[in-house]
Order: structure tokens, then sequence, then C-alpha cells
């Protein structure tokens, strides 16, 4: 009995002491809201499509608590002053590989290569490396629309730039991808190599579908990447349609890789969310993209990208070929009213960080300076459901931000040599800052 009474006494003490401890804190002065205020000669609206001049940014804790011309500055704030530069909210890519990084190879068989001979350690490695160059690069969100066989990392990865482990734009991850069996990569691999590793999830059937779709929901994917097609149609509409069920009842999206009209019209009619490429898409298959809502990210910059390296006139000139037909769909879809958002699709070390050619190559593929920006920020956001977040800069947004010497609505290619990068009122690339000034709180 006096046991009992003993630790009944010693409970006491505890949540008496912790009660004390509480109404201590409570009474504590709580600590001040950091604030940092950023100005510079003007600031792209891409909401309203025009400029804002002498903007004052006002961030309070990562998020933006007030913007608008001429605002007083709080006395307490961190002053970063970007002289006559043009700010414009973080960019946006829609299409990135952050783990994938093979070199050019004469063989064509630079996928399998990696596959065999790099570790899932190095391959994470390389992510974070790919992640860093991109956010330098001014892409502070992107959606990375599958890991090209490195399991969960990117899961990893995402969550290690959360932490702050790792420097890296905010993340959203489709994890492992999911294929039918025998249309991903590898390629070319003996039959006697059973166990060889796979660039995505393979299934067969409805039912292997509906596993796969959940297993990486379960394990931290925030959508799902389906492939529609390869060269030809694959997976069947039910196949599709069971990962797409899945994906929305967890509330997550689905890109699916389509090219052909066929895999296009297919992932449509199973509820597809975003079709990824759509190179070869015709009117009808384009038109059903208006009529169901889905989103185009039509990865035309890496089109161009490869076109400039073709390694002799036969293959520049089928490049050349498949980049004026992806032109062509990303004008007509255009035409059409299709939502268009931005997707780079690098997967090589000389591509990764070069995210903003593709808002210079749908300008030339058919989109005004500014909706070719707008699908790089405020439509991007839309397409990955982060609106209330990012993709603009108004009071709630996160404070993510960057900067360019001249005007980005005259030349977009502006956008390939961003100055400046904040994320979440951090400053992640300073070019500009020797020009301007970062003033601590007080200070004249």
């Amino acid at each position: 009995m006096r046991s009992i009474v003993t630790r009944l006494s010693s409970l006491l003490a505890l949540v008496l002491g912790a009660s004390a401890s509480a109404s201590a804190q409570q009474g504590a002065p709580s600590t001040p809201p950091r604030l940092v205020v950023v100005r510079a000669a003007r600031m792209l609206d891409v909401q309203g499509g025009a400029y804002v001049s002498n903007p004052v940014i006002l961030i309070e804790n990562g998020r933006i608590s007030a913007v608008g011309p001429g605002l007083p500055v709080p006395a307490e704030a961190e002053v970063v002053d970007l002289g006559g530069a043009t700010v414009l909210p973080g960019l946006i890519d829609s299409h990135t590989h952050l783990m994938a990084r093979w070199s050019d190879s004469p063989t064509g068989d630079e996928y399998e290569k990696d596959l065999l001979t790099k570790s899932q350690a190095f391959r994470t490695l390389e992510g974070a490396a790919n992640a860093r160059a991109t956010l330098r690069a001014g892409f502070t969100t992107v959606r990375d629309v599958e890991n090209e066989g490195t399991g969960y990392a990117d899961v990893d990865l995402r969550n290690a730039i959360r932490q702050g482990l790792v420097e890296g734009p905010r993340m959203l991850v489709a994890t492992r991808g999911i294929a039918a069996v025998g249309s991903y990569h590898p390629f070319g691999i003996s039959s006697d190599l059973k166990d060889f590793p796979t660039g995505a999830q393979m299934i067969s059937g409805v039912e292997e579908a509906r596993r796969a779709a959940r297993e990486q929901l379960g394990q931290g994917a925030d959508l799902l990447k389906v492939y529609a097609d390869w060269h030809r149609p694959t997976l069947t509409v039910e196949e599709l349609r069971v990962i797409i069920d899945e994906a929305h009842k967890a509330r997550r999206k689905v890109a699916v890789h389509a090219t052909s009209s066929e895999g296009i019209r297919n992932a449509l009619e199973a509820g597809a969310d975003s079709i990824e490429h759509g190179h070869e898409a015709d009117r009808p298959a384009l038109e059903l993209l208006k009529k169901k809502k889905a989103w185009l990210v039509p990865t035309v910059g890496i089109l161009e990208a490869l076109v400039e390296r073709a390694p002799n006139d036969g293959v520049r000139s089928h490049l050349q070929s498949k980049l004026q037909t992806a032109r062509g769909v990303v004008k007509q879809a255009h035409a059409l009213g299709v939502k268009i958002a931005t997707g780079f699709d690098a997967s090589s070390p000389r591509d990764q960080g070069r995210n903003a050619l593709e808002i210079a190559a749908l300008q030339r593929a058919g989109l005004p300076p500014l909706e070719a920006i707008r699908a790089a920020t405020s439509r991007a956001a839309e397409l990955l459901g982060l609106q209330e977040h990012v993709g603009s800069l108004e009071k709630g947004r996160y404070g993510d931000l960057i900067a360019v010497s001249g005007d980005p609505l005259g030349d977009v290619t502006e956008l390939q040599r961003v100055r400046f990068v904040m994320k979440g009122g951090e400053v992640v690339l300073d070019a500009l800052l020797a020009q301007g000034k970062l003033t601590p709180p007080g200070s004249p």
C-alpha cells in the first residue's frame, strides 16, 4: 500500500512540475518572428501580368505577410536590397528526375550501365547534387516524376531537404514509377539475369497494378507516375484506371507518360491528371485533354538540347523532326486552351540545373512570354496543387523568389541567368547582393 502511495505522490509531483514548467513557459516572452524585407526596382505580378515598380516584400518566418509598392519597412526587419533587379516568384519544374545523372553514350546503354554500376547510396548523392543545381538555377519547387531505379531514395531526398540537411527545392516525389512488364528500362539484358534492377516497378494485370499503387503510396509518394505507352500503347485502360483510382482515393494525382495519341486517350479515359510529353498528340487527343481538364507537360526543351548536341546529321535530322512535331502540338494545345506547365526532363550532368531552357522552348513553340513564365510559376503551382503556397508573390505564399538583371517579358532567356534565389526567406544564391546590400535589423 505504501509503495502505491509513494508512486502516486511521485506521479503527482511530476504532473505539478510539468504544469509549473508550462505556466513558466507561457509567461516567458515568445521569440519574435524573423522579418525579412526584399526590395527591388520591379516585380513581375504573374497573376496580373504586369510589373510592379519599387516593390517591398515582407516575409515573416518564411512566408509573405505583405507585398506592394513602397510599403513601410519595419525597423526590426533584415533588408535585402536588390537594386535595379527584377523580382519574380521562385520557378517550378513539373517534370524532373533528380536521381538521374547518366552520361551520353554512343551505344545508348547508359541507363542500363547506371543500374548495374552505381549503388543507390551513390545515386542518392547524385540526386542531392542535382537538387542543389536545380535550386540555384531558380527552381524552388519541383515535381519529381520517378526516380529511375533508386527504390524510395527520392522520398529520403525530399525529407532531407525538408529537414535542412541538404540544399534543394521543395519536392513532390513519385517514387518508383509504374510500367508494363518489358516496356521500360532495362532493355537488351540477358534473360539469364533474373534480378537485374529495373527503372520502374513492372506490373502485368489489374491486381499487380493495384498493389504497386498502394505500395508506392504507402512508402510516401506525393503522386504516382505511370507509363501508358513506350513507342506503342502498353498498359490497358483497366490497369491505368485502377492505379489512378487508388491515387485519387489517397488524394494524390497521377502523371502519365504518353507520347502517342492512343496512349494519351487511354490515360485520359482512365482519369489521368497530366500527360507528360504528348509529342505525337493529334487534335482529337488534345481536344480530349481540354475536355477532361487535364494538364500537358510537353518537355520540348530537352528535345532542343538533344538536337543541339546530336552526334551526326542523321540523328540531328531525326530529332529535329520530332522537335517540330512537338512544337506543333504545343501550339495547337495552347490555341485550344489546354492547360500547360513546364517540365524540362533533365537526366544528365549537362542538363541538370538548365531547367529554364524549357521556358524559352515553350515560347519558341508558340506561347507568349507571359504564358511561358506562368507555365513555370502560377500554372505549375496549380498542377501540383500548391497554388496556396508557391507560384506567385502574394500574402500567405512562401518567401520563394528569384531576381534577374533584365526584362524577362522582353527576353525570357533572362530566366537562364538567375542572379538571386531565396527559398522560404533564406538567401540561397546572392550574385546580386554585391550590387545591392543586406542590411541587418536596426542598421541605417
